[in-house]
């Protein structure tokens, strides 16, 4: 059956039973963005001409590095057995430091495909982001990617899967992201053994805020999955938590690009706009309800991010200090990882203390601050924070070697980090010896088949922050 005769048109109902929300999970590299082209096509969501490889990358940055850096939601059309089905697919980042975009994509979905390259096998994130979707309660679909690498070894690894996950290596899927094997039955897969969203269409709406970016024509897009009710264009709505109410001007669906529907109702997947400027008006997290009939409860939240390394920016020319404040207002609202506050130095003049989950957060961040918002950008040496208790039983928190106290210390405490390394079996001698120098301590290891090897190890954060991940795969050969 050729793809064309697959594609059906968008329902237009909203009934849940039709409704599949998934999104992709996987670690670097193992051809999430690609295999996202190919339902984009196989689906006629995109038309051939308008096709472009990794099509939901749309920022510079993710197109020049080749990673996923924002998750993105669009909606699929499928046909399977004469029932048109609407598919709703999150993409998520792969790199371990913008996995709170993977949580929050979690939290809107109630399926995950896990994707695992079959040259390379189950990788720390991919393990770190699957224990995400298991602790969300999702049903996983084990998939298999680049079959077609004259390196895979697809039976190794399905076993592999299999035993992780806890089913038999047939049920993994083998597909091809590039060639597109496998993605047809993948998609009806998806159909049959996903869950239909549950939600009470009668009840009070309400509906949570996954994400949300900031236009300069439109104001706020906001970005939410629809838990009970519906939301409807021209009807006043409510933030539950600042309680700020705005009329809604227009709500529809990404499908990849924009789409007006005349609402969004249970387990729906889309955007809204209210023409709001003020972006702490939008925050991810929140559950946007009815200001006519509101709901009781808002929906629990996400768990705020904790930033682990802290670095300072600052404008070169002191005189773009206000510019660098409104960026980071508006940054934040993309970026929900993000905390921040105004410091002053003595060398470099006003700036801010920027709190960020990695280093390659820290370098995406300062990249896209200075393109998006033509800014000139001085970073300090990143660092973390120490907890210092006095004698008097006072704490302290210090993130800058200028704010240590003096007078009498009881203790100091710094940021663990629990480290799961996942290595070929022959590198764990240079790879305990690289951790015994930073001050780790071996928490024990499990070998997961015989060439590989779980080595777990607590370590402090400050050991880690700068150069531990290159010196690891120089050890290790990458």
């Amino acid at each position: 059956m050729s793809p064309m005769a697959r594609t059906a048109p968008v329902p237009a109902s909203t009934d849940p039973a039709i409704i599949r929300n998934f999104c992709i999970i996987a670690h670097i590299d193992h051809g999430k963005s690609t295999l996202a082209d190919r339902m984009l096509q196989l689906t006629g969501a995109v038309e051939q001409r308008d096709m472009k490889a990794q099509y939901l990358d749309r920022m510079d940055i993710e197109r020049e590095r080749g990673i996923t850096i924002k998750s993105q939601a669009v909606r699929l059309p499928w046909e399977v057995d004469g029932t048109a089905y609407a598919l709703n697919m999150i993409d998520t980042p792969g790199h371990v430091d913008f996995t709170y975009e993977v949580s929050r994509s979690l939290a809107a979905c109630e399926g995950a495909i896990l994707l695992v390259d079959a040259a390379q096998g189950i990788e720390a994130q991919t393990l770190a982001n699957l224990y995400l979707a298991m602790e969300n309660n999702l049903t996983i679909i084990p998939v298999l990617n680049k079959i077609d690498l004259p390196a895979a070894q697809p039976e190794k690894y399905a076993a592999e899967l299999a035993s992780l996950i806890g089913g038999e290596p047939e049920d993994v899927m083998m597909v091809s992201g590039k060639t597109g094997v496998g993605v047809e039955a993948l998609m009806d897969k998806i159909v049959r053994d996903l869950p239909a969203p549950t939600g009470d269409p009668n009840a009070p709406a309400r509906a949570m805020i996954f994400d949300s970016v900031y236009d300069t024509y439109r104001g706020v897009v906001t970005y939410v999955r629809v838990v009970d009710g519906k939301l409807s264009p021209r009807e006043r709505i409510q933030m539950m938590s600042t309680r700020a109410s705005h009329e809604l001007l227009e709500i529809g669906v990404s499908s990849p690009e924009p789409k007006p529907s005349k609402g969004l109702g249970v387990g729906e997947v889309g955007y809204l706009i209210t023409g709001v400027k003020d972006v702490r008006q939008s925050k991810v997290g929140d559950t946007v309800t009815n200001l006519a009939k509101p709901a009781a409860q808002s929906l629990g939240g996400y768990q705020d991010p904790k930033p682990m390394v802290f670095s300072g920016l600052y404008p070169l020319d002191g005189t773009d200090y206000p510019v660098l404040r409104d960026a980071l207002a508006k940054f934040t609202l993309n970026d929900a990882a993000l905390l921040y506050e105004p410091e002053t130095s003595a060398a470099l003049g006003f700036g801010f203390r920027v709190g960020f989950l990695g280093l390659l957060h820290l370098e995406i961040t300062r990249e896209r601050l200075e393109r998006e918002y033509n800014l000139d950008l001085i970073s300090t040496a990143p660092n973390v924070e120490y907890e210092v208790t006095l004698e008097d039983k006072s704490v302290l928190k210090v993130t800058n070697p200028s704010e240590y106290p003096t007078g009498k210390i009881a203790e100091v405490r710094e940021p663990m980090v629990s480290a799961t390394i996942l290595a070929p079996s022959e590198f764990v001698g240079a790879i305990m010896e690289l951790c015994q120098q930073r001050r780790g301590v071996l928490g024990g290891m499990d070998y997961l088949s015989e060439d590989r090897v779980e080595i777990r190890y607590r370590l402090p954060l400050a050991e880690i922050v700068f150069d531990f991940f290159d010196l690891l795969k120089s050890k290790t050969r990458g």
